[in-house]
């Protein structure tokens, strides 16, 4: 039996993540709308004792292709993650929530009160994933002329955390006594107003509401750029990525590991976790035909409309599908490090344009691995077990369905070989991740001044 525990997330992208699942028997079409069916799924994931469900967002929807494109695209309409989990939360106990929210289309003041009411309401589950958008074309919703370029987007991240986290920290834990017979409320002398004058932000506080059950929601982030890494290395406490191979799994899990230290920070502070998206079949021939018939959904409009960003100044709609690849941008202001998967990934298989979106299509260039229960667990294992990853992302092609086989065919798998938990241990998501609950700056620094 291992100590060590794999941790895994269900990444629920609607319909699921292969870009044809809406049109799947097994999916639920309206279900970006539908209430009932995140219930369902967050439930089926608990079960599963999985650490937390993920939710990616963007602030505007993604140009895709023409008119013919957008109206085969079925992720158009979709909730608002914090308003979604603070639904969910009522109707699970365990599992965590991670729900997206972008750093360049907010005010730090009024994500760290949405953050710090969706901890309180689910008992201590929340997680934020950082994004700094890679959506070009929300910058129009906000009355933007043009997206914020890419290093200064992650400029302004760090100092955004900084403040969140901050104003997280406007109540000490111990703050409120609410004690009817003095008539004292709370402490005032332990409500701290941040007042931070920064180049990006200038924030008052205090929050109007107390210290979250986990110190913060826990801080997740997705960057594999440059800048990315650093972020992360420096603030995230789970890590999300994608990647085709062993070897560059683990060449990125050595890398960011070993940026902690010059932060006062251990590896095991930052959950690595890279996507994995499994067809599944009790049979390898069955999964394989489960992922053809998957694929044999996608309209040709839709495949090219996967890929036309990577391409801005081609039109691919005239391209031959079959062909050789245009060559790709050679930069972008949007999502670096995704360009720089996909062109290796073309590259490296020498791929047509239809076998790119192809390739693409069940997971956007994250890893998919068709097969049988046990060869998708052999596949974890290899990763879990050669510092490739502390767990998965797991992105199931078509929901409800796909989630619910890897729930009742992989994961007893996995428990049977002792790689992952029977029940959960923790009350909060932190607890179950086996990260520390943060202590507030005010507190550490009267730690230190008791030390001194």
């Amino acid at each position: 039996m291992s100590e060590r525990k794999l941790h895994l997330g269900a990444f629920i992208q609607a319909t699921g993540h292969h870009i044809a699942a809406w049109r799947h028997p097994g999916s639920q079409a309206d279900s970006g709308t539908n209430i009932d069916h995140y219930q369902e799924v967050a439930q089926t994931a608990e079960r599963g004792k999985f650490d937390l469900v993920f939710l990616a967002d963007s602030p505007g929807i993604y140009e895709r292709g023409d008119n013919e494109a957008r109206g085969r695209y079925g992720r158009i309409a979709h909730f608002e993650p914090v308003t979604l989990f603070a639904a969910l939360s009522a109707t699970t106990r365990h599992i965590g929530f991670v729900a997206t929210d972008s750093t360049t289309y907010n005010e730090p003041y009024l994500l760290a009160r949405k953050f710090a009411s969706l901890d309180h309401l689910s008992k201590g589950r929340a997680a934020w994933n950082v994004v700094t958008t890679g959506n070009e074309a929300a910058a129009g919703n906000f009355g933007k002329a043009e997206h914020l370029a890419h290093a200064l987007r992650y400029e302004r991240a760090e100092e955004f955390l900084d403040v969140v986290k901050g104003l997280w920290d406007s109540f000490d834990d111990d703050a409120f006594l609410r004690d009817k017979t003095s008539g004292v409320y709370f402490d005032a002398d332990k409500l701290h107003t941040l007042d931070h004058q920064g180049k990006h932000f200038s924030v008052t506080g205090p929050l109007n509401i107390s210290r979250p059950p986990q110190g913060y929601p826990v801080i997740v982030q997705a960057g594999a750029s440059e800048a990315g890494r650093e972020l992360a290395a420096r603030t995230a406490e789970v890590i999300f990525t994608a990647w085709q191979t062993l070897e560059e799994a683990q060449t990125f899990y050595r890398d960011v590991k070993g940026r902690l230290a010059k932060y006062g920070r251990n590896p095991d502070e930052l959950k690595i976790m890279p996507g994995l998206s499994p067809v599944i079949g009790r049979t390898q021939e069955e999964a394989e035909a489960r992922y053809r018939e998957l694929q044999d959904l996608i309209h040709p409009a839709v495949g090219i409309s996967i890929v036309q960003r990577f391409f801005p100044d081609v039109d691919l709609s005239q391209s031959d599908l079959d062909g050789p690849l245009p060559a790709f941008a050679t930069q972008t202001n949007g999502n670096t490090s995704r360009l720089a998967l996909v062109s290796e990934l073309a590259r490296r298989d020498n791929l047509t344009l239809r076998q790119l979106y192809e390739s693409l299509a069940g997971a956007r260039g994250h890893r998919v691995v068709v097969g049988t229960p046990a060869s998708i667990a052999d596949e974890i294992q290899a990763w879990f077990e050669n510092e490739a990853a502390d767990g998965f992302n797991i992105m199931p092609p078509v929901l409800p369905q796909s989630l619910n086989e890897f729930v009742d065919l992989v994961i007893p798998e996995l428990q049977k070989r002792g790689l992952f938990r029977t029940e959960y241990t923790g009350k909060t998501l932190r607890e179950n991740l086996g990260l520390p609950r943060p202590l507030s700056r005010y507190a550490q620094s009267g730690e230190e001044r008791l030390r001194a």
